[in-house]
């Protein structure tokens, strides 16, 4: 017989700080909110589960409130977080905007906006401008709740140091030490992540219990994949997993890629890559706006253009797909709005895998939209911010 998958706190560790990261974890998300919730997410035993809220609720970092009915049983005490009246604030960094916004406990967000942000002009010019626009966020919901900083950013981030290490659009940003930067602007723990995981934990948070794993596609002007899973973000050994926009395709040929390398899957189905070959073709286009612009309003060039586009990733995530075998292929980025793509990847997802795969997945986009990353920045802003409370707390060594 074959032996079980532990469960989360095993897998990820021993101890009591390992389970009190998946229970902070899970609240924090918004997925469990009673102790039978905990256990069966986290494959733990109920007597477990409760010696570890028993533990944080002792030290404050967990509360209780109300009850709910349950089938068949005691109503169930329901939990929250501690001071769960805090909040964190989060920015999702594009080339040339940053959405903003608030996020709490349990995934709620508020006061959305998107701001100017000049990517290109390197972290020490471009973050200035965008921490004066958090700070206005911090002075509207009072700065004695802030509980963390959030920053979901379009390239490859080493999550430890918090650092971004060699991104393909983002001049002078390699190694700068992003974390610390604004830990130090506003002495609150801050948490910086690639900005297709902050979409795939964004997006698992208001998903099902029962889609523990899945793929979220980030497609805009370029491509980036996040991974859940057995409900949680997998990063792989050197945290590229995802890096699904390297991957050689036949259609690219020796078409060079911003990685240095030639036949990159983004060199044929990024937005950058339409924008490119919709000029070759005679279209007035700069950006990758303009290309759904243009597919929205049924250019046949363009429409035809980002079909194709569609079919080239769909053939990829196809092998992804049917090795991983997940519950859920999202799609988000700017050229997810348009169904035309959506449909092309759709199509090849069923055409490429094999049916007991597909036979119970979900292809659809993201239900969050625009906002997901913004969701997970704050996500990991306030997981950050309670394990390093935990840490103090119980002199245990906790997760990053």
């Amino acid at each position: 017989m074959l032996e079980k998958s532990p469960p989360p706190h095993r897998r990820h560790g021993t101890g009591f700080s390992s389970l009190a990261e998946g229970v902070l974890e899970l609240l924090a998300s918004g997925q469990a909110s009673t102790r039978t919730d905990l256990a069966a997410l986290l494959g733990a035993a109920p007597s477990t589960v409760s010696f570890a809220v028993g533990q944080l609720l002792a030290h404050g970092l967990v509360a209780e409130e109300g009850t709910r009915s349950s089938t068949g049983g005691r109503p169930r005490k329901v939990l929250r977080l501690g001071g769960s009246d805090g909040y964190a604030v989060a920015a999702d960094l594009g080339g040339n905007h940053a959405h903003v916004g608030v996020v709490h406990p349990g995934g709620g967000l508020t006061d959305v906006s998107t701001v100017p942000f000049a990517t290109a002009e390197g972290p020490e010019a471009a973050l200035p401008g965008l921490a004066d626009t958090l700070q206005t966020l911090i002075d509207l919901h009072g700065r004695d709740q802030l509980r963390g900083v959030g920053l979901c950013l379009p390239g490859p981030v080493d999550v430890e140091p918090g650092l971004v290490t060699l991104p393909a659009r983002m001049p002078g940003w390699n190694r700068f030490p992003v974390r610390d930067w604004f830990e130090e602007r506003f002495a609150v723990p801050a948490a910086v992540e690639n900005d297709a995981n902050c979409m795939a934990v964004g997006e698992h948070s208001v998903r099902p219990a029962g889609h523990r794993q899945s793929i979220m596609v980030k497609v805009g002007s370029g491509i980036g994949a996040g991974v859940i899973a057995d409900g949680r973000l997998y990063r792989g050994a050197t945290g590229a997993a995802g890096e699904i926009t390297h991957v050689r395709v036949e259609a690219a040929h020796d078409t060079p890629c911003s990685c240095g390398n030639t036949g990159c899957l983004e060199t044929v189905a990024s937005g950058a890559a339409l924008v490119r070959l919709l000029r070759e073709r005679g279209l007035r286009v700069t950006s990758t706006l303009d290309v759904v612009r243009l597919a929205t309003d049924a250019d046949p060039e363009a429409t035809r253009a980002v079909r194709q586009a569609g079919r080239y990733l769909g053939q990829v995530l196809a092998a992804n797909v049917n090795f991983f075998n997940p519950d859920a292929v999202y799609l988000g980025g700017i050229l997810s709005t348009l169904e035309p793509f959506v449909a092309a990847v759709r199509s090849q997802l069923y055409e490429g895998c094999h049916p007991l795969v597909t036979q119970h997945l979900v292809i659809e986009r993201t239900s969050l939209g625009a906002d997901a990353g913004l969701v997970g920045a704050g996500q990991f802003a306030l997981q950050r911010a309670w394990t390093q409370a935990m840490q103090a707390v119980t002199g245990e060594r906790g997760f990053r």
